[in-house]
């Protein structure tokens, strides 16, 4: 049993003593709990598998080419199929507008099903306010309750769907921040890319901090970064950071043997979770599916939505064989509106769909470089069986899509065309997505779904207490809106924080008054000044468009506590 775990969760949430003298007695009960949990026919491990960006088109795509190109007419997933679930966001802020959230991004869908609560588009497991609160994800919780837990992915895994899991941020850009909070967060095994947000800019990284791989390493962890590494880890191995790429860990045409696959990752992860007779939760994430769909890379996101079929494959054998842990598969959002016809014509190349040798990502730079038709010519010809692409075709290479993607997006239209195949754009979709699953799980998310129901059916089959988990992180921390001064001052909104920390507002134009307990700041918003209990503050008083905005210091003198900003993660400490 994971003590150390236990007696980390109590004393957050006060009670370090009763975990001193009686951690027999939490043994105990423990055992107890697990032996009820099997006699109800629940699972002790949990795998959630996730394919980004993998909706329905994309998962008809992957078996059709199995089953015209290789005579295999199943996906290993097929037999699971259960149902669907919606994808939906919370309404939110893009830039001056507000929007439906109806088409969610990886964030607020990750937050979803990790959490079983909504948020809007980019929140990492907060809240979807001002001041915003954090939600634990059920790894979170699972550590509550001593089982071991482990995040893979072939995205850095510091992207926003490992993210979900384990760390809590205001924005899904914040990954050193992300990076930082999994060295506190407990997860024992972490697999995937993003070494670049646990090293400095002087070694090629994007911290601007220090190097946080030696602290990880103090924390237990084996650091592996290639195939051999990871292999080679020792069967008592309890914690390991892998990361196989300083960002995405390779598509699956450009991988080498030095980089392992989805499934090989899972199956390692699964070899150093299943050491912990308490059990496990891990997330398997196949994230780079959505990168392909993001550019319209039909014949890369065949090759990496079957990479993750095999790491579900991996999944389902062992739980199969282990006989007491529960297997659900879903995706996040659809990415790129794939249709698998196009320009009314009954049919699909799909003998062409593997006939590209590199994906488009490694053509950008060369296509963008490239001057003339004829070396647009030079490198379609030298990446495709296309010998005879059109004056036409090479023109719209040279002209770019209009988006971010530039040529590579124009050569992937010309592809896409080629292959009978079209997209509604570069971003995600609305459409409902699959659920797969195994176990007592199965049961729990049948029929049609909200994306939240994968967390809460998760943690009942599991007996694990989602609300327990979020009280004790929001009693630590929350997160605001907050903006700098010229003067370089964190401010942050008086009245959403106040109530925030169980205070009042009063306010109008001209004056503010800040309550909480016997305590009280007057602020005169004209004259920009301020009280504490009556008696003259210095406090910077800022007014942004109808909304007060005071420093740290007003809210620690309030509350009586020495309130800390933590700048990395935009977030408060409250103690």
């Amino acid at each position: 049993m994971k003590l150390n775990k236990i007696m980390k969760s109590m004393v957050i949430g006060g009670l370090a003593a009763a975990v001193v003298s009686g951690s027999t007695l939490v043994g105990a009960a423990q055992s107890q709990t697990q032996k009820a949990v099997a006699a109800k026919g629940q699972s002790k491990n949990l795998i959630v598998l996730i394919g980004d960006g993998m909706g329905p088109a994309q998962v008809s795509a992957a078996r059709y080419f199995q089953q015209y190109t290789k005579g295999v007419s199943h996906l290993n997933l097929d037999p699971y199929y259960v149902g669907q679930a919606t994808t939906y966001a919370d309404r939110g802020e893009d830039g001056d507008k507000i929007v439906s959230g109806i088409v969610t991004d990886s964030a607020s869908a990750g937050t979803a099903f990790a959490t079983g609560h909504k948020t809007y588009n980019a929140g990492i497991s907060v809240s979807n306010e001002d001041v915003a609160k954090p939600f634990a994800s059920i790894i979170e919780a699972a550590e509550n309750n001593g089982k071991s837990t482990g995040l893979v992915t072939t995205a850095r895994i510091t992207h926003a769907t490992p993210a979900v899991y384990a760390s809590h941020v205001r924005s899904r850009d914040n990954e050193s921040a992300i990076a930082s909070q999994y060295l506190e967060s407990g997860v024992d095994v972490l697999l995937g890319g993003g070494k670049q947000f646990f090293t400095t800019k002087e070694e090629k990284g994007k911290r601007s901090d220090k190097n946080i791989l030696p602290d990880f390493q103090a924390k237990g962890y084996k650091l592996v970064e290639n195939t051999a590494s990871l292999n080679a880890l020792p069967a008592s191995t309890t914690k390991v950071l892998g990361l196989f790429g300083n960002s995405h860990v390779a598509y699956v045409p450009e991988r080498t043997a030095e980089v392992p696959s989805l499934a090989a990752m899972t199956s390692k992860a699964l070899k150093v979770l299943s050491n912990d007779k308490d059990g496990f939760v891990m997330m398997v994430e196949g994230g780079r599916i959505d990168h392909a769909g993001h550019a319209n890379d039909l014949p890369t996101l065949v090759q990496e939505a079957l990479d993750f079929d095999a790491a579900f494959k991996t999944a389902i054998e062992f739980a199969k064989k282990d006989g007491n842990t529960s297997v659900v598969v879903t995706a996040d959002h659809e990415t790129g509106g794939l249709s698998l016809s196009r320009d009314n014509i009954y049919e699909i190349n799909i003998d062409l769909w593997d006939k590209q040798k590199h994906s488009s990502e490694t053509l950008a730079a060369s296509l963008e470089a490239a001057q003339t038709p004829e070396e647009i010519r030079t490198i379609v010809t030298a990446n495709t069986w296309i010998t005879d692409l059109s004056d036409e075709e090479v023109q719209q290479i040279m002209n770019g899509d209009g988006s971010s993607y530039k040529r590579e997006g124009a050569y992937n239209a010309v592809i896409s065309k080629r292959l009978l195949v079209g997209w509604s754009g570069h971003g995600h979709s609305a459409v409902d997505v699959g659920v797969w699953a195994y176990g007592p799980i199965a049961d729990q998310v049948k029929g049609q779904v909200d994306n939240t129901e994968i967390a809460t059916a998760g943690a009942k089959i599991l007996g694990l207490d989602l609300n327990k988990r979020s009280t004790e992180l929001q009693s630590k921390y929350l997160y605001p809106k907050f903006k700098i001064s010229r003067e370089n001052e964190v401010l942050f909104p008086a009245e959403a924080l106040v109530k925030a920390l169980g205070g009042a507002y009063k306010g109008d134009a001209s004056t503010a008054k800040l309550t909480l307990g016997k305590n009280a700041v007057e602020l005169n918003l004209s004259a920009k000044t301020a009280k504490l209990n009556g008696k003259a503050a210095t406090y910077t008083v800022d007014v942004d468009n109808g909304k007060l905005y005071l420093p740290l210091a007003a809210f620690s003198q309030l509350t009586g506590t020495a309130l800390k900003w933590d700048a990395l993660s935009e977030r408060i400490v409250l103690r």
